[in-house]
């Protein structure tokens, strides 16, 4: 039986920025945190506007069968243009956001998008997947001029889950639900799709799929890949499912082509997800370290083991400072356990044990009287908050922007070493001041391990996308040269094509053409992601 779709939320997303607009840093705490970085501007710039943008009018029409499905509203157009990373919120505050689309659809059935791709591919207009919009790669705006307009196609109105397998444990949702209505649908049958990523409030699930996003928890089962167990996929050259199967060796796998593919190849309307008992046993504990190179030795130890922490998230002095999870320069390891089952203390108490082998300190008060959970909280919190800080940092003209990666356990200390002072470097050079640049450890593995990075710098009046991008372009030099993969859970995009061209191996990138141009004949699905049109 199909679930009635979530009732909407009377908060307004921002159009500029991250998450909702009556959550960012208002002028005073901009201001505030400003003081702390060196090159910042005295006060905030001006939350832009949509009524100062230059928006013309669209540069094509759709026939009056499809007319209901789209919108040439500016308000919408505005919110559709670009994504959430730092670049963005830069070129917004500065009032150049880049191409606006011409026009906003909102399909509500796999007719509705097929019929969409078929006029656009007649008009030559680009069709730019937007999800839920929160893409940190460049991956939801248009860039260029080779098509004559821009549609941006927006499937949040298919936000049905149509039928739940509690037997088998999974779901057929559409693509267009975002994660915390996603939730809502399945908690009355005690499953949980577990996946939450940071963006969970405000992504999809098609969003997930299309970029092979990671998840919040840090081993095991966290990318998206691991809970897809069908797509359907609407393209210009036809519509798509593949077979609901637990596993098969039936030659490549059609999911695995589409996985990733960014809504390059085609347009991701609803998938069968494996499902989860919701955990009913958690259990959580920090701890410390003097030398970031115990730590490591430790994370790589508790990765190596068959403990499977649902979070083992190690945090650098300065990363651990910022969150409010270390007051005396340590490198803090936050570790978490659930289980749906069973209880887990004897797992976190191994894990810690593991630890503590390597150098670590635990301490059961926080350091100062706090509960034993105070670091874990400190972080939680600042997890969750951190990406509007960014936003508040942005309008007092600093540069503050992640980035990650994954590489394996030989390559990581050098690695990490490197990017530190390169980009650190880079930024001096750049502003003229000096640059935080922190690291975490998001996601580990017995082989290797996903470093997250943090820039907080002073900007260029004016400039701060641009310096950026010079920072951007040192960080992926030093990837590759360690061989590390430009994004481990972030997407390709726009921002990476660079890189991602060199790290596929050719023969692969011929195929991968060749299927762009099978499955989107004109070549109108989101150009310039993955490959040229």
């Amino acid at each position: 039986m199909a679930e009635a779709a979530a009732p909407r939320t009377h908060r307004t997303r921002s159009w500029w920025g991250w998450g909702w607009a009556d959550a960012h840093p208002d002028d005073a705490e901009c201001v505030a945190m400003g003081a702390l970085v060196p090159g910042t501007l005295a006060r905030p710039l001006a939350l832009p506007r949509i009524a100062d943008l230059r928006i013309g009018p669209p540069a094509a029409t759709p026939p009056a069968a499809l007319a209901p499905l789209v919108t040439a509203d500016p308000a919408a157009r505005a919110s559709h243009a670009m994504g959430k990373a730092f670049r963005d919120v830069a070129r917004a505050l500065r009032g150049r956001p880049g191409r606006i689309p011409d026009l906003v659809a909102h399909p509500r059935s796999d007719r509705d998008v097929a019929d969409l791709l078929e006029w656009a591919g007649e008009q030559g207009a680009a069709v730019v997947p937007y999800g839920g919009g929160s893409s940190v790669v460049g991956g939801v705006e248009y860039r260029g001029d080779a098509h004559r307009a821009v549609l941006s196609l927006d499937l949040t109105a298919m936000d049905a889950v149509l039928e739940v397998d509690t037997t088998g444990r999974s779901a057929l949702v559409q693509a267009g639900i975002l994660g915390p209505a996603l939730e809502d649908r399945l908690r009355p049958h005690g499953l949980t799709l577990r996946h939450f990523p940071q963006s969970f409030e405000f992504s999809t699930l098609g969003g997930w799929l299309a970029t092979r996003a990671g998840g919040h928890y840090a081993t095991g089962r966290t990318r998206i890949d691991d809970f897809a167990q069908s797509l359907r996929v609407v393209t210009p050259a036809g519509t798509g499912t593949s077979w609901r199967l637990p596993s098969s060796g039936a030659g490549p796998s059609p999911d695995r082509l589409l996985l990733g593919s960014e809504g390059s190849l085609g347009i991701i309307t609803q998938a069968w997800m494996r499902l989860q008992e919701r955990p009913h046993h958690k259990a959580s504990a920090a701890v410390s370290f003097a030398r970031f190179q115990d730590a490591l030795d430790a994370v790589r130890a508790v990765a190596q083991s068959d403990l499977l922490p649902a979070n083992c998230r190690l945090l650098d002095a300065g990363e651990a400072t910022l969150s409010g999870a270390s007051r005396d320069g340590s490198a803090v390891l936050v570790l978490g356990f659930e289980s749906a089952t069973a209880p887990v203390g004897d797992r976190l108490a191994l894990a810690v044990d593991l630890a503590l082998a390597h150098g670590g300190t635990a301490d059961p008060t926080g350091g100062d009287g706090a509960p034993p959970d105070a670091a874990v909280g400190a972080w939680r919190s600042a997890f969750l908050r951190m990406p509007y800080l960014r936003d508040g940092l942005a309008r007092m003209g600093a540069v503050v922007e992640t980035f990650e990666t994954a590489a394996t356990w030989d390559r990581i200390p050098a690695l990490i070493d490197d990017v530190r002072s390169e980009v650190g470097a880079a930024a001096q050079k750049a502003t003229g001041h000096p640059a935080l640049v922190n690291c975490r450890l998001t996601h580990v593995y017995p082989d290797g391990a996903a470093p997250y990075f943090t820039v907080i710098a002073g900007g260029r009046d004016g400039d701060e996308d641009a310096v950026w991008d010079e920072l951007k372009a040192v960080a992926e030099d030093v990837l590759r040269r360690h061989r590390a993969t430009i994004t481990h859970h972030h997407a390709v995009g726009r921002d990476h094509r660079r890189s991602y061209d060199r790290q596929r191996p050719e023969p692969f990138a011929l195929a991968l053409r060749a299927a762009k141009h099978a499955l989107d004949p004109h070549g109108v699905l989101n150009p310039g992601v993955l490959l040229d049109a």
